[in-house]
């Protein structure tokens, strides 16, 4: 932990709490006085301020919450995202700051002309990118959401390079270009960058190897901007530097150690809009090579899913994407775990349906004990194998009682 950033971060609490009422509530109501926090290692003292908790905060004090520390006459832009919640944005340009590295190791430059395919209607993400890719000096050819044959038809026209949006709708693009038999070589994409939705590796395989695309795959949020991205089709995702990201314990807000999963937190630096440990609701494994030593731009997150979905087990969370991974090796028609807490410790459970070619899948049970366990972090109490299990229903089941 460097002591400019410790710096950074207690100027910025001290400006937040003179200049916006609503983090003054919140800290206060916390028992947290600003001077107390004077770097990262005390940031754990301010509890995670969840979206769903933002939202109650604005309809109780609109439209804000009370988080917008200028007039609002040095506001430009006044967005809606879902949640649902209104996002001011001022002058300030951390959010294409932090973007602009990650665009030109995507390829994109003075010399390209860049499809932006992300809505610039009510949400922020449309123009943010917008500014990001005047930043670097792109072109850019503002479509947003929809119209695909038009499209592929300005694509064509104008000679476009890169293309900023979802994998789905890029698939859709490159399909309906294949329709319209418009041979590959009047297509000079070359550069994506895809975010918004999750990337598999079968379409990543396909743009890469069937369209010769360099893809850079990358995570981001609608109030925060891209926080972390990956090029080399790796599950682990590298962070950016910029706004201080922190993968927390939901129940302590303490920083989880490598290899455990807690929830992605943002402090965003924001002068105009300052968010102090914003909790994004997704769930990540941190990847930390170096713990104490490491920039964030040397440690990486690995997604596994939102926070509703995980069921936390002898203290670590537990969500279906990780079991989905930790299982994807094996011959399995299907599986599901359940959690049961029989006396004083949980249970942790799995049942596995074989596939109908697995053959002798029973002996692999201790490959599948193990990597559960790698994955998850938490040893199987039991392995069942069992003919069926219900098509619908939780991934996993926790059926323990706490009355």
């Amino acid at each position: 932990m460097s002591a400019e950033l410790d710096r950074k971060i207690a100027d910025f609490v001290a400006y937040a709490y003179r200049h916006a009422p609503g983090v003054k509530r919140w800290l206060d109501a916390a028992e947290v006085k600003p001077e107390e926090i004077q770097g990262e290692a005390d940031l754990a003292r301010v509890p995670v301020l969840t979206k769903d908790k933002m939202v109650e905060l604005q309809a109780q004090d609109p439209p804000f919450g009370g988080f917008l520390a200028v007039p609002i006459t040095q506001v430009t832009h006044l967005f809606f995202s879902p949640g649902p919640l209104y996002e001011p944005a001022g002058q300030e340009t951390e959010l294409i700051d932090t973007a602009e590295p990650l665009f030109r190791q995507a390829g994109f430059d003075e010399e390209g002309i860049a499809l932006n395919t992300l809505s610039y209607h009510l949400v922020p993400a449309g123009l943010m990118i917008d500014g990001v890719l005047q930043r670097v000096g792109c072109t850019v050819v503002p479509v947003g959401v929809g119209n695909a044959d038009l499209q592929v038809k300005m694509m064509q026209d104008f000679g476009v390079t890169g293309y900023v949006g979802t994998p789905s709708w890029l698939a859709t693009l490159l399909k309906k270009a294949d329709e319209m038999e418009i041979p590959a070589a009047e297509m000079a994409l070359k550069n994506v960058l895809l975010t918004a939705e999750p990337l598999s590796a079968s379409m990543r395989t396909m743009f890469m190897e069937e369209y010769g695309l360099q893809v850079t795959n990358a995570y981001a949020t609608a109030e925060l901007g891209f926080l972390a991205y990956d090029q080399e089709g790796q599950t682990a995702l590298r962070l950016l530097e910029g706004p201080l990201i922190q993968v927390v314990d939901r129940d302590t807000g303490q920083t989880v150690g490598p290899g455990d999963v807690g929830e992605v937190v943002v402090t965003n630096f924001n002068r105009t809009y300052p968010l102090i440990r914003f909790g994004t609701g997704d769930l990540a494994m941190n990847v930390d090579p170096a713990p104490g030593k490491s920039r964030q731009g040397e440690r990486a997150i690995i997604l596994v899913g939102r926070v509703g979905e995980a069921v936390k087990v002898r203290g670590m969370f537990v969500h279906p994407n990780q079991l989905a991974f930790a299982l994807s090796r094996f011959p399995i028609a299907g599986y599901r775990a359940i959690v049961r807490r029989p006396q004083l410790r949980d249970e942790f459970i799995l049942q596995v349906v074989p596939a109908p070619e697995a053959g002798e899948v029973k002996e692999l049970a201790d490959e599948i004990r193990q990597a559960v366990r790698d994955v998850c972090r938490v040893r199987l109490d039991h392995l069942e194998f069992v003919d069926e299990l219900p098509e619908e229903g939780p991934k996993i089941l926790d059926e323990r009682r706490w009355d």
